[in-house]
């Protein structure tokens, strides 16, 4: 089969690979298209902590069903479905208390970077993914759309940290693929303004047309100011969706007492951000670390797709096919595409 074999930063190469070999609790599914995502292009221009190259990268999907493992019984052949890229033990201390998407183990269990990916003819589902974050697609419904699963639920528990409430001020900075997922939960949970940040004006009108209320050009260091103009004493939440720790920095500055930030934007490693203590202190804001996703946000993110609540395929900018998967994730990486689905046909 044909896939997106990536050995090193900057080195990707389409090679003929052997088809996956499934076990008894496992799945292959034909890949239909596989999304773009800011993950894989850092992980293809710099590499990514988790990924022992060669690998086939790729985790965003949707595909029919070609093998069964003898021991699957919730699915069958045919079946079109879509997966998270990960699952939780169930076993270890996070995974008994509450926190599975801190588990001990899901480094084994990751499609795309420890295990191969989604840019290719065929993808493998492995035993924990099926039995906990495998769904099949409702008949009719948009394929790009669903998959937007992943990221949807990393958003979805993003989203339920942050507890928005009706007629809350919401501010979220970024307005990549991530920020506008934010800028759409936030509007269905009620929040009175979303005001999306970024440093690009063609971003903001994007997250204009996505609903947001109100936009600010990160632009000589004034977007604090414009926001607490806006918000007249600071926002109830700030969500980081860019992460670098100057855009961590500054979404304190941006939150009101008693308010809530969300740092969603993961830094590059060996980072630090410097925070305001006294503002922490006497602000009793409350800073928030999201990671991941759980098998309750990947459910609730199924049913916003399936049921439309969520419009995924509108984040999807164009279709191409994976011989030219580099320069997709290169247009992504310049900011010129939001996602592209790269599809196998």
């Amino acid at each position: 089969m044909k896939a997106a074999v990536f050995y090193e930063p900057n080195l990707l190469k389409i090679e003929e690979v052997e088809e996956p070999k499934i076990g008894p609790e496992e799945l292959l599914v034909k890949v239909e298209l596989s999304l773009t995502c800011g993950t894989d292009v850092k992980l293809y221009k710099r590499g990514h902590p988790l990924v022992k190259p060669p690998i086939i990268i790729g985790h965003e999907f949707v595909g029919e069903i070609v093998k069964v493992g003898y021991n699957v019984n919730k699915f069958k052949l045919g079946q079109r479905v879509v997966s998270a890229n990960s699952a939780p033990c169930n076993s270890c201390l996070y995974c008994k208390i509450g926190k599975p998407n801190l588990c001990e183990r899901l480094d084994e269990v990751i499609i795309g970077f420890t295990l191969n990916g989604s840019y290719a003819e065929y993808v493998k589902i492995p035993e924990r993914i099926v039995k906990q974050n495998t769904f099949t697609i409702p008949e009719g419904t948009n394929p790009k759309r669903m998959a937007l699963l992943e990221p949807l639920a990393c958003v979805v528990h993003g989203n339920e940290l942050a507890n928005i409430n009706l007629g809350d001020k919401v501010v979220v900075i970024g307005s990549g693929p991530i920020g506008l997922l934010h800028l759409w939960l936030a509007r269905l949970k009620g929040a009175r303004d979303v005001i999306v940040v970024d440093a690009e004006q063609k971003r903001l009108d994007e997250a204009k047309a996505f609903g947001a209320t109100k936009t600010v050009l990160a632009k000589d260091e004034r977007e604090v100011m414009e926001v607490m103009e806006l918000t007249e004493i600071g926002a109830d939440v700030v969500i980081e969706a860019v992460g670098i720790p100057q855009t961590w920095e500054k979404a304190l500055l941006m939150c009101r007492k008693g308010g809530k930030v969300i740092f969603f934007g993961g830094c590059p490693p060996n980072t630090k951000a410097s925070l305001d203590t006294k503002r922490i202190h006497y602000g009793e804001i409350n800073l928030m670390g999201c990671f991941h996703h759980t098998p309750n946000s990947v459910l609730k993110a199924y049913e916003l797709l399936s049921s439309g609540l969520v419009e995924g395929e509108k984040l999807v900018s164009k279709e191409m096919k994976l011989d030219k998967v580099k320069e997709a994730l290169d247009l992504v990486s310049e900011k010129k595409a939001i996602k592209i689905a790269i599809t196998m046909d």
